[in-house]
């Protein structure tokens, strides 16, 4: 528990911020490493279930729904769409936005990571003694 005073070693061992980057920095280490067979990272899936969700999605919700900026994204798309496994169309309705769409090789790149997201999702789950993580990170996320 932190002292009334605060002090360095408080800061260190009960900082919230702290403790969430260092979970996420070992939450995306292992999911890289399970994609890495089929050439994905974690941030690549993440894009990818977001546009395989179908709806007429443009870059900048995707990038609020990711909690991306637009920049961010745009770069992190590039070498997608280079894969060929995103297709990026102007808006038919006003050219100056980006649509965004899997192509089959997309979906089949998709299908292929699912299983492997799913055992990682497991492997956490696991770990997590019955406590909802993802309920929590999701309430202070906001």
């Amino acid at each position: 528990m932190v002292s009334t005073t605060p002090t360095p070693f408080d800061a260190a061992t009960f900082c919230f911020c702290l403790a969430a980057s260092k979970a996420a920095r070992a939450l995306a280490r292992r999911y890289d490493e399970a994609f890495r067979p089929i050439g994905l990272t974690n941030g690549q899936f993440s894009i990818l279930v977001g546009v395989a969700l179908e709806l007429p999605v443009g870059l900048g919700e995707l990038a609020d729904a990711l909690g991306m900026d637009r920049t961010t994204l745009t770069a992190a798309l590039k070498p997608l769409d280079r894969q060929g496994l995103v297709s990026i169309t102007p808006d038919p309705k006003d050219a100056r936005l980006r649509r965004l769409r899997l192509t089959e090789r997309g979906k089949d790149v998709v299908a292929a990571a699912l299983p492997i997201w799913a055992e990682v999702q497991a492997e956490v789950r696991a770990r997590s003694d019955g406590i909802d993580v993802l309920g929590t990170l999701n309430r202070v996320s906001v």
